[in-house]
Order: structure tokens, then C-alpha cells, then sequence
């Protein structure tokens, strides 16, 4: 009778195990939505084509008004060397705050750029691979953050070429 007990209770506390899984996976689940981004970057792609401008453009807008250079590099590349007048938001802080905080205003026009823009593959800019190039996430995340005025820097540019603006601290 005993060992039945033992077996019981067993099974049960197995079982309740499993039920505490699932509930962690439910609640994971709930915070982390990787259809909702496989929809979103498809969404996204098309958009982006439009948006991929000239270093010439690039420099062009940069000089009009409610426009924001954003770096989303880490704030120690930027801090190393960045486009003249970038601001920094490391893209690993983007929240709905910290964007807010930064950009101010959801139709601010911004351009951003990332270490793959750049051919010296040198510190600060050191090459990320192709597929990984900061400025994909970048956009997926403005964009899905509601910011729908963004434009990339197209272009693969040497950041000592005067037109690029290359500032250090």
C-alpha cells in the first residue's frame, strides 16, 4: 500500500511538473512572438527597398529640418567615431521610452547607418556578417516601434572620405 502511495504521489508530482513547464513556456510564449516578427520583417522588406538612399542623399536630408542622424551602434563605437551629428542609441536599448526619449517625435525623419556601410572594416567599424548587418535590425525595430520615416545609407563607403563626415571624440 505504501509503495502504491509513493507511486501516486509520484505520477502527481510529475504531472504537476509538467504543468509548471507549460505555464512557463505559455507565459515565454506570450513576451516573445517570433511569427509576429517573421510577419513583421516581411512586412518590412518591401518598405525598405524605397528607403535605401545615396551617401549624397544621405548627406543631403541629414541638413534638413526634423531630421535625425541615429547611430544604434554601441555607445563605445560611437563614442570611437560616428557620421557628424548622429546621435547614439545603442540598438539594444530601443524600448518604447527610449526611443520616445530620443527621437522625440514618431514622424521625425531618421537615417541610420552601420559598421557595414563603411570599407575599412577597422575599429570602430569592424564588418558584421552580411546577414547580421545592424542596420536590417535597425529598421525592423523602428519600423515596428511605429517609426515609418526611416531611410538607410545605402552605400559602402571609406569613413576617412571627407563627404562621409567621420568624426571622432
Amino acid at each position: 500500500m505504501r509503495a502504491a502511495l509513493v507511486a501516486i504521489a509520484c505520477v502527481f508530482a510529475f504531472a504537476a511538473g509538467g504543468a509548471l513547464a507549460q505555464d512557463k513556456t505559455e507565459q515565454a510564449s506570450a513576451q516573445i512572438d517570433y511569427s509576429g516578427f517573421r510577419g513583421l520583417t516581411g512586412e518590412v522588406e518591401g518598405y525598405r527597398d524605397d528607403r535605401l538612399v545615396s551617401l549624397a542623399q544621405f548627406q543631403r536630408m541629414a541638413r534638413e529640418p526634423n531630421t535625425i542622424i541615429l547611430d544604434a551602434r554601441s555607445a563605445d563605437a560611437y563614442a570611437r567615431g560616428h557620421i557628424d551629428g548622429a546621435i547614439n542609441l545603442p540598438f539594444t536599448d530601443f524600448t518604447d521610452q527610449s526611443l520616445r526619449q530620443t527621437l522625440r517625435d514618431p514622424n521625425v525623419r531618421i537615417l541610420i547607418y552601420c559598421n557595414n556601410n563603411f570599407s575599412n572594416n577597422a575599429e570602430p567599424v569592424i564588418l558584421k556578417r552580411v546577414q547580421l548587418a545592424l542596420n536590417i535590425q535597425t529598421f525592423i525595430n523602428l519600423y515596428g516601434y511605429g517609426y515609418r520615416n526611416v531611410y538607410e545609407l545605402a552605400d559602402v563607403v571609406d569613413f576617412n572620405d571627407p563627404e562621409v563626415r567621420w568624426v571622432t571624440s
